[in-house]
């Protein structure tokens, strides 16, 4: 991975500190008996002992604090300037901890000329696990994505919160708040192990203080908080802790390039570019969305307008566009990711929007992290079906530009709409199978193809079900295949019992819509399999089966992929490894049809004995194969 020594060298120290200096080292560190908070705000909340990257970088805000001369008095931390924001109510402090400082608290003391002194009392913690031990996830993972606000509602005394701006809730408003909670995930774990998923991804939990919509969670208003309508911290914690109990990790959805527009500080923001169109914000003039051409990333003919409206543009009206070009705010990007990695000892971040921040700095975020966390594992989201695309921001690909994104995964749009397009798509020529066989086809393009995230559908697009019409068999083939793939699947919350959004196709608060049985007045109960239909048992036991498999399949995990051009609309994929091969058989035809087995015999097949594992029943690999209805097959020779 290049660059780490220069992200870790440069990244928390690049910023150019003008004020006075602070202390320097002490050899003693005063006691601290009593906590004092006389600080109205301090971010990070608190930091750690034993990083590699031994500077900090603190946020401090408090009115007219610019005017004041802060000190510390703890050895081995000290700190080496302070600079003034161009608002006189921040100060942003550089503090060095060296290797030798011990986890503690510790005063920093804020004097003013005045004779005025006020003091913070700050926290260094131990790590509590080991940056090595800190693993993320990969393709023997099975994610599974999950809109908080809709899944279930564990808690309901946490519903409403007087002091945020949106203070009801409608279950009948499909944009409006639900309830749902962290509390409701973890009531839950259990089906989740159950149903054979390994992580959690959930839409950002952080507080979204804004007047309504405010359940996706995407226009946090602040970065250090968790929402309380949907529980505490200690909550968000307790999840982390009693999934991994499971065997389930968290991966963290965070958003580096935008926040909401009722964020704290955009009241009073800290610099003159602390935000993209900062000044025509500031004077109430028109601001101009990004025109969302991403390719300007890559494209180099692309003129500088096209790459600045892309970069600069505010993503919605609501949703203020960070710049990550002020050295400050790259700063307190990378540390806020860093602060919830250890707080909740994540398996991964799940980056949204991943081209429309400054590339630069993308690459210097994931890299700093990766840094520290050698181990973990890192989504972008670039929402695009061109393989060339979703290529250039994983890292190790050969991009003629010399860009390096350190980024390990990036999520496969391409191949997600080859899979609805070759189930819906009749077949011919150049349609139906064939774009799931080219699709595959395409993974020449990438560094590492097992590294890229592959699902169904997600929370911004129509449900697969939908996306496929309404048909159950092919559901089952576009599961069983993105499940067999050389992939990271993710499947979202309820493609497990048919959910859909056919009332509104594409209706992001439909697509969103609640989980059966996280409220206690629900008749019909997902998690119990109570009132479901019998196509929705179905499904749910089909991909219960599948995934728990999936879980110790090395073939699936590990193994050489074969696959074969379609055939008499039938599409072939081999998954092998010494010990295993797993075939996966996709059928669109609708009378019994029978396949001469020869056409596969490089595979290896012949003779041996295959179990399904849908059904249990075994099957002798001959010459001739009959398959009498159309739908998926999943065989292995592990029996």
């Amino acid at each position: 991975m290049t660059k780490l020594i220069h992200i870790a060298l440069v990244i928390l120290i690049s910023v150019s500190f003008s004020c006075q200096k602070g202390t320097e080292k002490t050899q003693t560190s005063e006691v601290v008996t009593e906590v004092k908070n006389d600080i109205e705000r301090i971010e990070p909340p608190n930091w750690w002992v034993g990083f590699k990257n031994q500077q900090l970088q603190l946020l401090v805000k408090h009115p007219n604090i610019s005017e004041a001369k802060a000190s510390i008095k703890y050895s081995g931390v000290s700190i080496d300037k302070a600079h003034k924001a161009d608002s006189p109510n921040y100060l942003f402090l550089g503090l060095s901890i060296a290797e030798h400082a011990k986890a503690g608290q510790f005063n920093i003391y804020f004097d003013f000329k005045n004779g005025t002194q006020l003091v913070q009392t700050y926290q260094l913690k131990d790590r509590e696990t080991e940056a090595a031990d800190i693993q993320g996830f990969d393709s023997s993972d099975a994610i599974y994505l999950i809109t908080p606000d809709r899944f279930a509602n564990g808690d309901t005394s946490n519903d409403i919160d007087v002091n945020l701006n949106e203070k009801t809730i409608n279950r009948a408003d499909d944009y409006g708040r639900h309830g749902g909670d962290i509390k409701g995930i973890i009531n839950h774990l259990d089906y989740i192990q159950e149903m054979g998923f390994t992580q959690i991804w959930s839409c950002p939990l952080l507080t979204n203080d804004m007047e309504r919509s405010s359940y996706h969670g995407y226009a946090m208003t602040d970065f250090y908080q968790v929402d309380p309508r949907y529980g505490s911290l200690e909550e968000y914690q307790e999840l982390a802790t009693k999934a991994k109990e499971k065997g389930i990790g968290i991966i963290m959805d965070q958003v580096a390039n935008h926040c909401g527009s009722a964020h704290w500080w955009m009241q009073d923001l800290p610099f003159k570019d602390w935000v993209n169109q900062q000044e025509s914000f500031e004077n109430n003039k028109p601001l101009n969305n990004s025109n969302h051409r991403r390719t300007s990333n890559q494209d180099s003919y692309a003129s500088k307008r096209d790459k600045k409206e892309m970069a600069e543009g505010w993503f919605v009206p609501t949703m203020p566009d960070l710049n990550q070009r002020n050295p400050f705010m790259a700063n307190y990007i990378i540390q806020n990711s860093i602060w919830w990695v250890e707080t909740l000892n994540l398996s991964g971040i799940r980056q949204d929007t991943y081209p429309y921040p400054d590339k630069n700095f993308m690459s210097n975020w994931a890299g700093a992290i990766m840094n520290e966390y050698p181990n973990f594992s890192i989504v972008g989201e670039e929402w695009s079906t061109n393989p060339l695309l979703i290529a250039y921001w994983q890292e190790g690909h050969d991009n003629k530009d010399g860009y390096d994104s350190n980024l390990r995964s990036t999520m496969d749009f391409a191949m997600q709409k080859n899979t609805v397009d070759a189930l819906n798509e009749d077949e011919k020529w150049d349609t139906g199978l064939v774009k799931i066989y080219e699709g595959l086809a395409n993974d020449f393009a990438y560094a590492s193809p097992k590294d890229i995230m592959a699902f169904p559908d997600n929370h911004d697009m129509s449900r697969i079900f939908t996306q496929l019409k309404g048909d159950v068999p092919n559901t089952k083939m576009a599961l069983s295949y993105l499940l067999t793939l050389p992939r990271i699947p993710q499947i979202y919350y309820g493609t497990e019992i048919l959910m859909n959004d056919f009332e509104k196709p594409g209706d992001h608060g439909l697509i969103r819509t609640d989980f059966p049985g996280g409220w206690q007045d629900d008749t019909v109960n997902a998690f119990s399999g109570e009132g479901l239909t019998d196509a929705q048992k179905d499904m749910q036991l089909f991909l219960k089966k599948v995934l728990n498999y999936r879980k110790s399949s090395d073939a699936i995990h590990n193994g050489k992929t074969i696959h074969f051009a379609p055939f008499m609309g039938t599409y072939f994929l081999f998954r092998v490894i010494e010990g295993e091969t797993v075939v996966l058989i996709i059928n669109k035809n609708n009378e019994p049809i029978s396949l001469d087995l020869k056409r596969f015999e490089e595979v290896g097949l012949h003779g041996k004995t295959l179990k399904n594992i849908i059904t249990n029943e075994t099957f002798v690999w001959q010459d001739e194969m009959i398959l009498n209805e159309r739908g998926s097959m999943l065989l292995s020779t592990k029996l």
